[in-house]
């Protein structure tokens, strides 16, 4: 028991130090974006509604079970299932990261994205910490079917793109979820300000000898 609760002190403390970077670094704004991470019992912490990622209480974090049922805590996010379809695709993710950051929220705006495979490979590392990044429909917020389509969408990549909404990141740890959209980010970024330009991304053998790498 005494590791339990020395684990998820640990991770509360962790959450909301990096809600504060992400916060801090103008990647979130006001009570925008979520962050969950899963505990080794099964039991999973998330950022609750309402609150600011700049300034979070890591004991009045949300926390539900392994079966997804809210415990204690304050009250959750609608967007608390976003994070639930991601675990149940990515059995090996042990959190994800949920922001309205501003390129990557304007890059699903754009009409001629592939559905499929929404940025291009513009660096390594973008390739390597994200990989794929297939758009979801837009559905408003909270809608359950958004749930059933993140779920399909998250079978084959572990980020994906809202619609008019922003993305959805897991990772094998916190770090690598944080890491994983802050890269998103960085690239959705670089996409826009190429757009009037011609450009050279990595070719599809540079691109698959990197993911085979990780």
């Amino acid at each position: 028991m005494t590791a339990i609760i020395s684990e998820e002190t640990k991770m509360r403390d962790d959450i909301a130090r990096v809600g504060k970077s992400i916060f801090d670094r103008m990647l979130t704004f006001g009570s925008t974006g979520n962050i969950s991470a899963r505990l080794s019992n099964g039991d999973l912490l998330m950022t609750p509604t309402n609150a600011s990622l700049g300034n979070l209480d890591p004991a009045r974090l949300s926390r539900f079970s392994a079966e997804g049922v809210h415990v204690d805590g304050d009250k959750p996010t609608k967007e608390a299932f976003l994070h639930q379809c991601m675990y149940c695709q990515q059995k090996l993710s042990g959190a994800v990261v949920h922001l309205h950051s501003t390129h990557a929220v304007a890059v699903s705006l754009l009409e001629d994205i592939d559905p499929e495979d929404v940025l291009p490979p513009l660096t390594a590392y973008y390739v390597m910490r994200v990989g794929k990044l297939p758009l979801v429909p837009y559905y408003p917020p909270g809608d359950k079917a958004l749930a059933e389509a993140v779920a399909e969408r998250a079978k084959t990549s572990h980020a994906v793109l809202l619609a008019n909404h922003g993305p959805v990141v897991a990772g094998k740890t916190l770090l690598d979820a944080q890491y994983a959209t802050e890269e998103l980010e960085e690239t959705a970024k670089l996409h826009l300000l190429l757009q009037s330009h011609r450009i050279r991304p990595l070719t599809p053998d540079q691109r698959q000898a990197l993911l085979e790498k990780k």
